[in-house]
């Protein structure tokens, strides 16, 4: 456990950032197995993308990963 007022102030901080990061992710995620198993386009651009796209703003993850993702979505089957 942080002594110094600053570690204990970044530790609060870094917990309630995490909890967001948590949070886009699982978003996204959970985005993208709905798409994946209902491939429709208003699902995959609706939820998905934006899901996405909100991920990426935020920096959870990286923007070239974002792009890799949507690409796989609109894929017939999937990764290939």
């Amino acid at each position: 456990m942080p002594i110094i007022k600053s570690a204990k102030k970044k530790l609060r901080q870094d917990r309630v950032r995490t909890a967001v990061n948590v949070k886009t992710k699982t978003k996204y995620r959970e985005a993208i197995k709905v798409a994946k198993k209902s491939p429709t386009k208003k699902d995959v651009q609706a939820a998905a993308y934006s899901a996405i796209d909100t991920a990426v703003k935020k920096n959870v993850i990286h923007k070239n990963k974002a792009a890799r993702l949507k690409s796989q979505l609109t894929r017939p089957n999937g990764k290939s």
